[in-house]
């Protein structure tokens, strides 16, 4: 069974760090673009961050030069590191996976991926 797992979520104060994780099992990362997307209270969700097959990046706007996508495949892991954060980045954070990409190309538009995690709980306050 293809399952996703998000880890490392809390309650953090405005300018601290996180480092989210996202740990798949049933399949391999290294042949799917991971995506890392938000969803807060009353929002509509948003793509946050991406990372190809081969290793390119996107971010959106709103956390450029913040936050930082890596991918580790021999731990078949994902990881999101989150700087200064703001109270604004409070959201839930799902990563997802999608089976369509190659090379490198990734997306931070929700569409395409087709494997979701459940999400983890980001709160940037003091």
């Amino acid at each position: 069974q293809l399952q996703l797992v998000e880890s490392g979520g809390g309650l953090v104060q405005p300018g601290g760090s996180l480092r989210l994780s996202c740990a798949a099992s049933g399949f391999t990362l290294d042949y799917y673009a991971i995506g890392w997307f938000r969803q807060a209270p009353g929002k509509e969700r948003e793509g946050v961050s991406c990372i190809s097959i081969g290793g390119s990046t996107n971010y959106a706007d709103s956390v450029k030069g913040r936050f930082t996508i890596s991918r580790d495949n021999a731990k078949n892991t994902v990881y999101l590191q989150m700087n200064s954060l703001k109270p604004e980045d409070t959201a839930v954070y799902y990563c997802a996976a999608d089976p369509l990409s190659f090379g490198q190309s990734c997306t931070v538009v929700a569409a395409p991926y087709a494997y979701w995690g459940q999400g983890t709980q980001v709160t940037v306050s003091s």
